[in-house]
């Protein structure tokens, strides 16, 4: 059986709706936690599969959470190695700062579902799934395309939305793992930003509920082509 290891920085950030087609590819998944597990473990360097999850907190908040600079130094050897990759949200951003680009705050946070749009490049591979599908937007910073790179996503706040960087290895700064059956967790977890930035869990709840099935048809399409074009 092959191996899925997936970094989570918090608990209701993981796998999602991409867990199903995940197993039934054939991978066994396991959850390391980031600050807790250590980042140099074995598990995570002979995985088959990494993911690097969504979390509340910045790549260069090193000096509050040091944890970072191991996970870094982590995907930074992943990333070398050519073995595969997917960073999603946070994990995209550190991703992004292991090559070398520079991640900063975006001009301001994009918090809510919407849709993606997907580049001439993006569409020749398994991001075509998700062209006009919604997607869930939860995120403050924003980082450069790393040399070498290929754009593969935008939006209007923030052009950089994905990114391949090789056969494998893809970051995603947009969630498309969620659907509405998960969306509560989010809401409460993340209660004090919403409230912070002025976003009514009402109405994210509410698009949640109406396009909750789609973005989770969309996005089991995308991880599993994915899956088949990429890690085959």
């Amino acid at each position: 059986m092959k191996r899925c290891v997936a970094v989570q920085h918090v608990a209701f950030e993981h796998l999602g709706v991409f867990e199903q087609p995940l197993r039934e590819a054939g991978y066994d998944v396991t959850y390391v936690q980031a600050g807790v597990s250590p980042m140099t473990s074995d598990l995570w360097k002979d995985a088959d599969l990494a993911v690097v999850l969504g979390g509340p907190i910045g790549v260069g908040e090193e000096d509050i959470y040091p944890f970072l600079l191991d996970e870094r130094a982590m995907v930074a050897e992943r990333l070398a190695s050519g073995k595969p990759l997917l960073g999603i949200c946070l994990g995209a951003q550190i991703m992004a700062a292991a090559l070398g680009a520079k991640v900063y705050a975006g001009p301001k946070k994009e918090i809510g579902w919407g849709t993606v749009d997907v580049t001439a490049a993006g569409l020749r591979g398994p991001l075509a799934e998700l062209a006009d599908a919604p997607v869930l937007h939860w995120h403050g910073d924003t980082f450069d395309v790393p040399a070498g790179c290929e754009l593969l996503a935008a939006t209007p706040l923030t052009p950089h939305q994905a990114f391949s960087c090789g056969r494998g290895q893809l970051g995603l700064q947009f969630h498309a793992e969620m659907d509405a059956r998960l969306m509560d967790t989010w809401l409460i977890g993340h209660c004090c930003e919403l409230a912070q930035t002025g976003n009514d869990p009402r109405a994210i709840r509410a698009d949640a509920l109406r396009l909750g099935e789609a973005a989770r048809t969309a996005g089991q399409k995308f991880i599993r082509r994915w899956l088949a074009e990429e890690l085959a």
